[in-house]
């Protein structure tokens, strides 16, 4: 399959990645379904992307017509069959957990037509450890995107060994079509490129914390005045979700053992609490007297 037979496109999951992700398909021209098993995490994508996109009309990055044709493009259900019984490509975009990803892939191979190609959003976990639940490995990607989507311009599109040269270009070409710059990894490895680069930065911005070198705002502070850095590793945990990646550091560390790739304690304290940064008001900063848009 190439691209141009693309038309109808299911994410899965209404989440701070999904929703977004979805909206990118529909202001690509794709029929696009949005499902999640929680209505209140479809009434509330609706009403984030209505007000995000109503700001882009406002500063013109959008037409009112281009607003009204995306959102004509979208429909939200909680029913997977519904979302992905014609669907040419599903992009999954749920909790970041092997075990449950391994299940949605299971149940969509039994679903989606035969041609269908499975991507999964996932930021760390490889798309041969989900492919073999399903009778299509070599239909089988990632599909990376950075949050958040309607912002972030760079997908990792990653391959197994597994992979089709087919489904790569497929994958490729599609992020091309709805505006983003994919870039290919022929090989798989945890947590690919830009991840693993975070990864080293965020492990010895907690070392130092943790034995008491600098206060955590002041770690953030060096970052972002002597290395040019946007956002410090506290502040960019804060934004991405800290539970995100205290999933991944604990799928990480389930494969290695290596106690260096434990999450850090401090971490875990902070999700056992759900301070869990921007989209809960409160992680490693307090954002509760902010209007934050999750």
């Amino acid at each position: 399959m190439i691209v141009n037979q693309v038309q109808k496109v299911a994410v899965l999951g209404a989440g701070s990645m999904g929703h977004q992700i979805s909206m990118l398909c529909a202001l690509g021209g794709y029929e696009t379904y949005l499902q999640d098993i929680n209505e209140k995490a479809l009434d509330k994508a609706r009403l984030t992307l209505e007000k995000r996109m109503n700001d882009w009309v406002k500063k013109g990055k959008l037409t009112e017509n281009e607003k009204n044709e995306a959102f004509s493009n979208l429909q939200l259900t909680t029913d997977l069959e519904t979302a992905v019984a014609e669907a040419d490509l599903v992009i999954e975009a749920v909790v970041e957990k092997l075990d449950v990803k391994r299940e949605v892939f299971s149940k969509l191979d039994k679903l989606v037509p035969k041609h269908t190609v499975l991507a999964t959003n996932s930021s760390t976990i490889v798309n041969s450890k989900i492919a073999d639940v399903t009778s299509r490995p070599d239909k089988v990607i990632n599909m990376h995107f950075f949050f958040p989507p309607l912002v972030m311009d760079c997908v990792e599109v990653v391959k197994s060994d597994q992979t089709s040269n087919e489904t790569a270009q497929l994958a490729m070409d599609f992020c091309e079509s709805i505006g983003k710059t994919g870039v290919l990894l022929e090989k798989e490895i945890y947590g690919f490129i830009a991840n693993r680069l975070l990864f080293a930065l965020s492990k010895e911005a907690m070392y130092l914390y943790e034995n008491g070198y600098a206060d955590f705002k002041d770690i953030d502070l060096i970052a972002k005045k002597a290395l040019s850095h946007p956002l410090g590793p506290f502040e960019l945990a804060d934004l991405s979700g800290i539970d995100v990646g205290y999933y991944a550091n604990l799928q990480l560390y389930e494969e290695t053992r290596d106690p260096r790739d434990k999450p850090a304690k401090s971490i875990e304290e902070k999700v056992k609490q759900g301070h869990l940064g921007r989209k809960t008001g409160k992680g490693w900063y307090d954002y509760s007297e902010e209007s934050v848009v999750k």
